[in-house]
């Protein structure tokens, strides 16, 4: 075992590192699908194209300004902002005119995916487009140089997921949305304005994925098409920690951040979707609600 640290400890580190920050924002992301969930009880099936659009807008922005660090703040302002508005307005025309019903959710999201996704392939392009880090350093440790970007990122990242947890425990906002959660009609009865609730949720989990594109794109490059796998592993992470709950999406993008991460390093990415689908599997087996979801009223 010694002697396998020895050889392979600078790898492990590495793998650690980067399961870190593929973690943080795989938190972020799932976040908002979660959240979307628990209050509306709807699975938003083009939450991955709003991610897509948040990096998208980063790369228009670094285009206009022509500054990585203004391009950066330019875009972590307003791509929330613009997704946010987006949420809000297709949950207003078409989520509540179906009642959000659950079925009927899923198709007019699979809908709203591909509107999102060719409407962006029409302005923005098929091909792959880059944009540069805002910050260029990097950490020094004994075995190996990291990028500095990269921590920021988790840094970033946690203190948006702070933020979430502050306005859900401590704000009036984060009352009505757990009191809507909870119970509807008593939410009413006791005159919570539930439409206006279900659009800033909507809108809420639309803002954290856009900002989590915005973070994300230096790192890989924005394409029409980048929305899909980090759909595919927030419905893992929401499974797996329970819908709707946030102690859980944070616990189980952990989970499959850092194995994620180990697995890559060491043996085939492949392996590592296989396992966490796997996980899915026996998770919906012997604990569908996930580990710390409720059973849903």
């Amino acid at each position: 075992m010694l002697n396998w640290l020895n050889d392979n400890g600078p790898l492990l580190f590495l793998a650690l590192l980067d399961g870190t920050v593929t973690a943080f924002v795989l938190a972020l992301i799932a976040l908002g699908l979660s959240l979307v969930f628990g209050v509306m009880r709807i699975v938003n099936v083009a939450h991955g194209e709003l991610f897509m659009l948040g990096a998208v807008i980063s790369w228009f922005a670094f285009d206009f300004t022509s500054d990585p660090l203004l391009g950066f703040f330019v875009a972590l302002i307003f791509a929330p902002l613009i997704v946010g508005s987006i949420s809000i307005f297709s949950e207003r025309i078409v989520l509540r005119k179906i009642n959000y019903h659950p079925e009927s959710t899923i198709v007019a999201t699979i809908g709203l995916l591909y509107v999102i996704q060719q409407l962006t392939l029409m302005y923005f392009g098929p091909e792959a487009r880059p944009v540069d880090a805002p910050f260029y350093f990097r950490i020094q440790f004994p075995w190996f140089g990291y990028s500095g970007y990269k921590l920021i990122v988790a840094g970033m990242s946690a203190i948006f997921l702070l933020g979430v947890w502050f306005l859900m425990k401590l704000s009036k906002l984060g009352l009505y949305m757990r009191a809507t959660q909870q119970d509807i009609e008593i939410a009413k009865t006791f005159g919570v304005a539930t439409d206006k609730i279900y659009a800033s949720v909507f809108a809420l989990g639309g803002g954290l994925a856009a900002i989590a594109g915005v973070l994300i794109v230096p790192i890989r490059q924005a394409d029409y098409l980048m929305g899909l796998d980090p759909l595919l592993l927030s419905f893992i992470v929401v499974i797996i920690g329970g819908l709707g709950s946030i102690r859980g999406t944070i616990v189980a993008a952990f989970i499959i951040g850092i194995s994620d991460g180990i697995i890559s390093v060491f043996y085939e990415p492949t392996l590592a979707k296989m396992l966490a689908t796997s996980l899915v599997a026996m998770v919906l087996v012997f604990k569908p609600t996930g580990l710390f979801g409720e059973v849903q009223a």
